[in-house]
């Protein structure tokens, strides 16, 4: 605006007008300011030459500060930017946020309310590997490519998030034609819509207050929809029964691990409640454990069979912990994340006796359950098995967990989910209910996914052939990246790879050699992460550094998604394969 100012005189010539003239407001000014007007009209009295003068000067100040700052400003961003990352990646941390001193002086900081050192300091240390730094930063490489900064490739390859639909997937037409059904009454009236799909969309409404998805639901969603979930594990199980009052929809699975994970936030006898999760695991576990102040007891998988695991190092990871903490909870992902493991009958088998014997809540996360592509694996749901295990075990305390984020459809940004609790308490279920109800209920949307997902089109339904072939396309697409990948980096110098048996990611081993090591402790990071980032800035491609998830001391890995299209997929692994080899060669 100052620019335009100095540049266009006849601008500046008639805002000096404006401001030399009388005050001529001062006509009609309120009665306790009348008798300043003449004080004021004097002090008005300024020439359009003087007031040029002074605004010439006043803004050619302003533009060389102006400059200055920007200066200033652009040289201390870059270095607070340089520093902060060298921070991020020395302490692992995976947030984006924390360092807000970038834009705002010491001033401004003192004066909030909120500062660093006086919010929950949980927030602070919770770390998020999926969506830390490595992916912050091929977001920034993303606009330099838009922008026609020149790199040794053209595009970004995401392969560090299970976000189907931001791979290529599409989306299933029968989850769509329910959707936009429900959404838009007035499409029940089309002839381009099944009539079998029009039958569900008009059953879903229905449960809906005054036919309308934007009513609220009952907080623990349609009841018509439960009654669906419920049919749904019925028949997956065999016939074991599922009461539609133990399931409560959720915006995902997150929030309703996140609830149960609350639920069991208890201190007993002045200890911590500690939650025993798998490592490597899925980073919402050990984040949600941070941000409520719990335990996180780690026990690990065993790589060399298969990222299975047996009941001695569970029970050596639970009497260690039992020293500093009060172990409650045990989560179980299976098929697994991010291993890709799919986990044998005889090992849930162990996992249910082992958490009856030490009084553990089991926390089920089966959300992959329809991705099992190894010929010899196969899907057991732990109720199922707890159930013909018969008693004293079919009473143990279960909650199972299923998203529409996975599976076939891959439909992560509608944010639908299940849980199924199972043998608690009538009076804790009843507290989790109330819980519950204070976030209102879960979206609409996400409760028609759900629905889709539980209640497909039958054999004769009109839409039944469309979606046997669409599902199948999906699980068949992925089942070939699956063995793609796994042979691909199998081939790998230094790389120690389990078969892809299920969900959507493969979890290799990597030999990083003594000065790729020394290169990575001269830049404050991870071994893995400055391979991670070697190969980002190299070739496009994000993934996830094995460090963000857990894994044995002295040990490197990596997560990748297997999600990429198959043409994209193979071009990406080419572009890996030459980048290792060139690594190798420089560091070995």
């Amino acid at each position: 605006m100052s620019r335009q100012l100095l540049r266009n005189p006849s601008t500046l010539q008639r805002a000096a007008n404006a401001i030399a003239m009388p005050a001529r407001a001062a006509a009609g000014l309120p009665p306790h300011l009348e008798r300043n007007s003449s004080q004021l009209q004097q002090q008005c009295k300024l020439t359009a030459s003087v007031v040029i003068r002074r605004w010439k000067s006043l803004l050619h100040n302003n533009n060389s500060a102006q400059k200055l700052r920007t200066t200033a400003t652009v040289t201390t961003t870059a270095t607070q930017r340089r520093s902060q990352a060298e921070a991020l990646n020395a302490r692992g941390s995976h947030s984006p946020f924390d360092a807000p001193a970038r834009c705002m002086s010491n001033k401004a900081q003192t004066m909030n309310v909120l500062r660093l050192n006086n919010i929950n300091a949980n927030y602070v240390s919770m770390e998020y590997a999926v969506r830390g730094p490595i992916v912050i930063r091929a977001g920034e490489i993303e606009k330099e490519l838009l922008k026609g900064v020149k790199k040794p490739f053209d595009r970004v390859i995401r392969a560090n998030i299970g976000d189907c639909h931001a791979m290529g997937q599409k989306p299933l037409t029968y989850l769509r034609q329910l959707m936009a059904l429900t959404m838009e009454p007035r499409l029940l009236d089309s002839p381009d819509y099944p009539d079998d799909i029009k039958s569900r969309a008009v059953d879903v409404l229905a449960g809906c207050l005054g036919g309308s998805m934007g009513s609220y639901t009952d907080s623990a969603g349609m009841e018509f929809v439960r009654r669906q979930v419920a049919a749904f594990i019925e028949k997956r199980d065999g016939g074991v029964p599922s009461d539609y009052q133990n399931i409560y929809l959720t915006g995902g699975a997150s929030p309703g691990i996140k609830s149960i994970l609350s639920l069991l936030n208890y201190q007993e006898n002045g200890q911590l409640p500690g939650v025993m999760v798998p490592i490597p695991q899925y980073p919402l576990y050990s984040a949600t454990i941070t941000e409520l102040g719990m335990s996180r007891v780690d026990y690990f998988l065993n790589e060399d069979k298969g990222w299975g695991l047996d009941r001695k190092e569970l029970q050596r990871s639970f009497d260690e912990a039992k020293k500093h903490c009060n172990p409650r909870a045990l989560v179980v992902i299976n098929p697994g994340n991010p291993t890709g493991q799919v986990l044998t009958r005889e090992n849930i088998e162990e996992i249910i006796k082992f958490a009856y014997d030490n009084k553990l809540v089991i926390l089920a996360d089966e959300v992959y359950q329809a991705n099992v592509y190894d010929k010899n694996s196969k899907f057991f749901s732990f109720k199922k098995v707890m159930n013909e295990l018969g008693e004293p075990h079919r009473t143990q305390e279960l909650i199972s967990f299923l998203s529409v984020s996975k599976g076939y459809l891959g439909e992560c940004g509608i944010r639908g989910g299940y849980m199924e609790v199972v043998n608690m308490c009538p009076d804790v279920k009843a507290v989790l209910t109330k819980s519950i109800t204070a976030q209102l209920c879960s979206t609409t949307a996400g409760q028609v996914a759900i629905s889709a997902l539980v209640n497909p089109p039958q054999p004769g339904e009109p839409s039944y052939e469309l979606f046997e072939k669409e599902k199948s396309a999906v699980l068949g697409a992925l089942k070939e990246r699956a063995e793609l990948v796994y042979k691909t980096l199998s081939s790998f110098e230094g790389y120690t790879v389990n078969p892809v048996q299920g969900a959507m990611y493969v979890f290799p081993k990597i030999e990083i050699p003594p000065k790729a090591v020394e290169a990575a402790k001269a830049k404050n990071m991870q071994p893995d992460v400055f391979y991670a980032f070697e190969l980002l800035e190299t070739t496009g491609i994000c993934i996830v550094p094995g460090s963000g998830f857990g894994q044995l001391p002295g040990t490197y890995h990596f997560r990748s998604t297997i999600l990429p299209q198959t043409a994209l997929l193979k071009e990406m692994m080419e572009k890996f394969r030459v980048f290792h080899a060139d690594f190798m060669k420089k560091y070995k």
